[in-house]
């Protein structure tokens, strides 16, 4: 089973460590993801060989630098199955491209009286740009709610998106609960009323096999970190007749195509968007981590990570006290899982955690109306990879075990 894949944790230097005297096991992907050694050695070869700006210069390093910075922006076409190379716009991550969409798309296209539908469940990168924008232009921001079982309700997204929906803003997967949402079906209802469908797949493109023409987005966004590539680094898809029309996002170099005294023109896509140097590294750092994900296929991660959530998951259910958020049936999941332990605060969980060398997070999440909607101040998210394995999830639930006895000890010592 997942014990299989145990041969990828070779590839991840960080994995070969102890902490606090234990072996560390990395449950913290939802935050960031772990860099391979392909990755890293990406990165310095950049540096060590081909370090120059790209696009500006005719000499061999700059037509170096612009080939393998071009050749990563194709590898993400493909990966995504974008129609074409110049609908990937690269950015700082998933929060740069919401924003950049929120501030030129919306800034144009949204007026007093229409309505943006986010859903509960959003980080707040998808949720303050819209927020923001329903205030700046007095737009009525909606929220989808959640089924009894912690997924988006369908029904109560027909019941949102109306015909004064201009834009609707949805995460593709939960960042605090790994709910996989029926992104497809959303985009549907929103272009049957006129609206557009934006997909946050920071939580999704690294697990899942993501298709942008499948789903019909108008506009879909990543980072790079969460799949393993550096930090720094994310994706804007857009479709290119929406792309044509919206206004600049930054103004600079590489973005223009005449600069006269008093006004200016700007070049095509995709660099019309990506104003200034950008992360060349980040970029070419992206392109090997697909590289990676190919070579194993993004169906076996998926297959992978389900695996070991069918195996955690019923286990956590059942342990007395714990109490483990969204759907517990583990085919409706990533490999995120957010719980608490009854009377333990969820950074004393963590900590506690951490001296059993268990890196999980606790927090809300930036996700704070999904916290309020389920009556939590915090919760600790495990969020497992393609390099965790069985093993790592035992240590997890023996760092609960461990956990639960020292503060029960604590108690009756007191």
């Amino acid at each position: 089973m997942a014990e299989g894949f145990n041969q990828f944790r070779a590839d991840f230097p960080i994995l070969q460590q102890t902490v606090n005297g234990e072996p560390l096991t990395y449950l913290d992907n939802a935050a960031t993801a772990q860099k391979p050694n392909q990755v890293i050695s990406a990165l310095t070869d950049y540096y060590r060989s081909d370090n120059a700006n790209v696009h500006r210069g005719v000499h061999t390093l700059a037509e170096r630098a612009t080939l393998k910075y071009e050749a990563a922006r194709k590898k993400v076409q493909t990966f995504i199955n974008a129609d074409e190379s110049a609908e990937v716009i690269f950015t700082k991550g998933a929060t740069d491209g919401l924003n950049l969409v929120a501030s030129t798309y919306g800034e144009e296209n949204v007026h007093e009286g229409d309505e943006i539908v986010i859903s509960i469940t959003e980080h707040h990168s998808n949720l303050i740009p819209w927020q923001q924008l329903a205030l700046r232009k007095k737009a009525t921001l909606k929220y989808i709610g959640l089924t009894p079982n912690g997924e988006i309700d369908l029904d109560d997204a027909a019941r949102q998106i109306t015909d004064q929906t201009k834009i609707v803003a949805i995460t593709h997967a939960s960042n605090v609960m790994g709910t996989i949402t029926p992104l497809k079906k959303i985009g549907e209802l929103a272009h049957q009323h006129g609206a557009i469908l934006v997909g946050d797949g920071a939580q999704a493109v690294p697990h899942i096999k993501v298709d942008v023409q499948d789903l019909d987005a108008d506009f879909y966004v990543f980072s790079g970190h969460k799949m393993m590539a550096p930090t720094g680094i994310g994706v804007l898809y857009g479709k290119r007749q929406l792309l044509e029309e919206m206004p600049p996002y930054q103004y600079g170099g590489e973005m223009i195509d005449f600069v006269n005294l008093f006004d200016s023109t700007w070049t095509q896509l995709p660099w019309k968007f990506e104003a200034g140097t950008q992360n060349i590294a980040g970029a070419i750092g992206l392109g090997i981590a697909i590289d990676y994900l190919n070579t194993i296929g993004m169906a076996q991660v998926t297959v992978h990570e389900q695996q070991l959530v069918d195996y955690v998951l019923p286990k956590l259910v059942a342990i007395d006290g714990v109490t483990v958020f969204g759907p517990h049936d583990p085919s409706r999941h990533t490999g995120v899982i957010a719980f608490n332990i009854q009377g333990i605060h969820p950074h004393d969980v963590a900590t506690a955690f951490d001296m059993d060398g268990v890196a999980v997070r606790a927090g809300h999440h930036c996700a704070q109306p999904l916290m309020n909607t389920l009556g939590q101040v915090a919760m600790v998210r495990a969020s497992f990879y393609l390099y965790n394995t069985q093993t790592d999830a035992d240590k997890l639930l023996s760092a609960i075990k461990d956990t639960k006895e020292f503060f029960n000890y604590g108690a009756v010592k007191a």
